[in-house]
């Protein structure tokens, strides 16, 4: 991982010297645009709307259309140069229940990672944070953007986890959820019992990405020349009657899920928390996150 930003946690008067690094990657293929006709690769390039000339990297500015076809010229000495607090330090606002944070607000992950003389004061605030398993409400600037974020604690280190500002939020208006529905008690209640049927423990490594399983699969049998065959999609069936397609899902969510045996032998053989760590309160699993 490459270090994207250096500077501070400012946590009252104690400064943290850190660095930030990306917390997350998309696994996903990338696909290269070609000439339908003759394979060959498309190709864009910069060029300049007056003169009509390619512009390399080095002559490029960035500027911002205050007008129509008026710019704002801007430097990167001159955005750097910004008398804004938040480009050097996480400045850290208040502590607040990670409950009261709807998750619609959270963009990206990045790992901080206390930097020479900021170990002591990083654990510290590790530890503090993790005996009342709060998060802490901060504001950095990077990338040439000032964002509202949070602090917690994930295994031993700080995460920071950028979030969009509340006027960036757009609201849901849609005239379809306005309309009345009539909803009969029976079918509330079969559908809170196939809730629950289908209600379990989050495990991260029991999802898999099957699009992009099948499509390397797919991109295989073209490299090695294998005859593609395709399977007809079956049509989705038609609800006709709500409490019996309700019904059936119960029943077949019941079906599919494994017993408690077959849950125990699965998770018998594996290592670190294993099956018991589910059973610890809440106030272990702070301390596990703290580095206990």
């Amino acid at each position: 991982m490459k270090t994207i930003w250096k500077g501070a946690i400012s946590f009252g008067l104690v400064t943290i010297p850190v660095k930030l690094y990306t917390a997350t990657e998309e696994k996903t293929l990338r696909f290269n645009q070609l000439h339908g006709t003759d394979g060959g690769r498309i190709k864009y390039k910069r060029v300049c709307s007056i003169d009509g000339e390619e512009v390399p990297y080095n002559e490029i500015v960035k500027g911002f259309e205050y007008e129509k076809d008026r710019y704002a010229t801007l430097t990167d000495e001159e955005l750097q140069a910004l008398p804004v607090p938040t480009a050097r330090a996480i400045e850290i606002e208040r502590f607040v229940d990670s409950d009261q944070i709807d998750p619609l607000y959270f963009q990206r992950s990045y790992y901080l990672v206390p930097e020479g003389t900021g170990l002591k004061a990083y654990h510290l605030l590790r530890e503090a944070m993790g005996d009342d398993g709060k998060v802490a409400v901060a504001k950095v600037a990077f990338r040439e953007k000032e964002h509202l974020a949070t602090l917690r604690l994930r295994d031993k280190v700080l995460v920071l986890e950028t979030m969009f500002w509340p006027d960036e939020i757009r609201a849901p208006r849609f005239e379809e959820l306005d309309e009345e529905v009539e909803l009969r008690p029976q079918e509330i209640k079969m559908a809170r019992s196939l809730i629950d049927s289908l209600t379990d423990d989050f495990e991260p490594e029991e999802f898999t990405d099957e699009y992009r399983v099948a499509l390397e699969e797919l991109i295989r049998k073209k490299v090695e020349g294998e005859e593609i065959t395709f399977a007809e999609p079956s049509e989705p069936s038609k609800v006709v009657d709500l409490m019996d397609a309700l019904r059936a899902s119960v029943e077949a969510a019941k079906a599919s899920k494994p017993s408690n045996g077959q849950r125990a032998a699965s998770g018998s053989g594996s290592s670190g928390s294993g099956s018991g760590s589910k059973s610890k309160s809440g106030s272990t699993r702070r301390k596990k996150a703290a580095g206990e």
